[in-house]
């Protein structure tokens, strides 16, 4: 397939000047679901956070290549084996003409843990922070943190002052339903402000005229439409209603190459897409078996897995697009061993042997969620996943919902059997570990996106140490250690690697991050 593709020409961008004299310009965009909510600690997603990351900052970010640079710190470094100094920028301004300073940071680090946030995780590993003078901040850690500054990435900083005047000091659990003002309103120091807001139906973004950068982009309004529908999606970026649309479905790629004025951006993302199953409880929440939990038998999990053709999956699913994976981690994560990466073969016959061992020679049956617009294909992998496992007698119920129902369901931890996909921020494999293989611990977050409840205590134990090893070459062999374990335990499922399929005008450049994280910074309108 001849794929158009559009480089970024920074250069260009770099000298652009956004003033009153420049022609407007209003960009489109659209994606398959809409963010949950603006306040940037109600969902830990990468759709959400990449979003917000637009009126938001946090003390670093990355830039289009995935490099950490500074944001709301100009500097950090660490100044003992367990603390970090971070030297903030000054003569910024949140979009409500709010000062920002350390006191914002605090409160910041401080609302991020409590009940109600989603991202507690992204400081896990901080047990304080210090105020030294209104523009340095100090960070200890629990223990050596090697990577805290990319810990913390997309956690963004929030203003003190606005929450406390507008009761949102606590942030809140969107996914109940409960809302309070920062669910519905945002002030940042980000490059755009919101300037009106319809969930689910329109969010339209103005730029920030007292950001404390220099714009690279040239729009004078940004506008997003999230479009559930690929077909409605695509035929808006056709028709030119959207200059940008994504996920582009995989098998209308061919259409994009062949119309005028428009391309198909792709490439591999950093996304592991993978199956988890409850292995917590004695007795399965949706299943025919009663009294106890089929998942607990290890040899029902490699049933499963074994079950399961990964490489049907990519030909008839992805289109070939998608990059298998044994792995939880992606190639481009730090950690990833290529010695690691074999899958088991795809093998019927021996997963009913499997099962019948394990007592269940005539299968089981078992609910599934599935969420049906968040990830590339994600419905019709379910769909394919419960014809293959009908093979070895698992007769399988999909639930496939909207993100916003779908994590409702299984953040709560509600489900026996889910489809999920996770992109480590931090860009390294401790991220996975910490949030997908440590067992839960629902006090303390620990494992907060383990929703089937695996656990092995020397996972746990080697975690723990990777998050403050230095030597790279005994941090690497404990991160294989631990991948080691999961795999013979077959803990998860892990799928693929799905492809990147942004759709774009040809009258448009933008930078694409392999997280798919759009970010409006590098968007220019010719």
């Amino acid at each position: 397939m001849n794929i158009k593709r559009t480089t970024l020409a920074l250069a260009t961008l770099a000298a652009l000047a956004f003033g009153a004299a420049t022609p407007a310009k209003t960009f489109r965009w659209s994606f398959q679901g809409d963010l949950q909510a603006l306040d940037p600690y109600a969902l830990n997603e990468t759709f959400s956070l990449g979003f917000l990351g637009n009126v938001y900052e946090g003390l670093v970010m990355r830039d289009k290549d995935l490099k950490l640079v500074p944001a709301l710190a100009t500097s950090w470094k660490a100044t003992s084996p367990t603390t970090w100094r971070f030297t903030l920028r000054q003569g910024v301004e949140f979009q409500n003409g709010d000062t920002f300073n350390a006191d914002d940071v605090l409160f910041s680090f401080e609302r991020v843990r409590k009940q109600g946030s989603d991202l507690p995780t992204k400081l896990a590993s901080v047990k304080s922070v210090k105020r030294i003078d209104d523009y340095t901040v100090e960070f200890t850690t629990s223990a050596p943190n090697p990577i805290l500054a990319s810990d913390i990435s997309d956690w963004y900083i929030m203003d003190k002052e606005w929450a406390e005047a507008n009761g949102a000091v606590d942030p809140v659990d969107v996914r109940k339903g409960v809302e309070n003002y920062a669910t519905r309103h945002a002030n940042g120091t980000g490059p755009f402000m919101v300037k009106s807001r319809e969930a689910d139906v329109k969010t339209v973004l103005v730029p920030n005229p007292n950001w404390w950068g220099k714009p690279r982009h040239n729009i004078t309004k940004a506008v997003f439409t999230p479009i559930k529908s690929p077909a409605t999606r695509v035929a808006a970026l056709l028709s030119g209603e959207l200059d940008m649309a994504y996920p582009i479905p995989l098998q209308d790629a061919p259409r994009l190459d062949r119309a005028p004025g428009v391309s198909l951006l792709a490439g591999p993302e950093a996304r592991t897409i993978f199956l988890g199953m409850d292995q917590m409880r004695d007795e399965l929440l949706e299943s025919s078996v009663k009294g106890k939990n089929p998942f607990k038998d290890r040899r029902v999990r490699e049933a499963f897995y074994r079950g399961i053709d990964i490489q049907a999956i990519r030909k008839k699913v992805m289109r070939s697009a998608s990059i298998p994976s044994a792995l939880m981690v992606a190639p481009q994560i730090n950690g990833f061993d290529p010695k690691l990466n074999k899958r088991p073969g795809y093998d019927p016959k021996r997963a009913r042997k499997l099962l019948a061992e394990a007592g269940y020679p005539k299968g089981f049956e078992v609910g599934m969620d599935c969420p049906n617009n968040r990830y590339v294909n994600d419905e019709r992998i379910c769909q394919a996943v419960v014809g293959m496992l009908a093979k070895i007698g698992v007769k399988v119920k999909l639930l496939a919902q909207p993100k916003s129902k779908y994590f409702s369901k299984v953040l709560k931890y509600d489900t026996s059997f889910y489809l999920l996909g996770w992109t480590p921020s931090t860009f390294d494999s401790h991220n996975a570990l910490s949030n997908l293989m440590v067992c839960l611990d629902k006090k303390s977050s620990k494992g907060k996106f383990n929703l089937g409840g695996y656990c092995n205590p020397r996972v746990d134990a080697l975690t723990t140490k990777i998050q403050s090893e230095v030597d790279q070459a005994k941090r690497q062999a404990m991160i294989s250690e631990a991948f080691k374990l999961v795999q013979d335990d077959w803990g998860y499922i892990p799928l693929h690697q799905q492809p990147l399929s942004w759709g774009k005008k040809d009258s448009v450049e933008l930078a694409q991050r392999p997280d798919n994280v759009f970010d409006l910074r590098y968007v220019h309108v010719k």
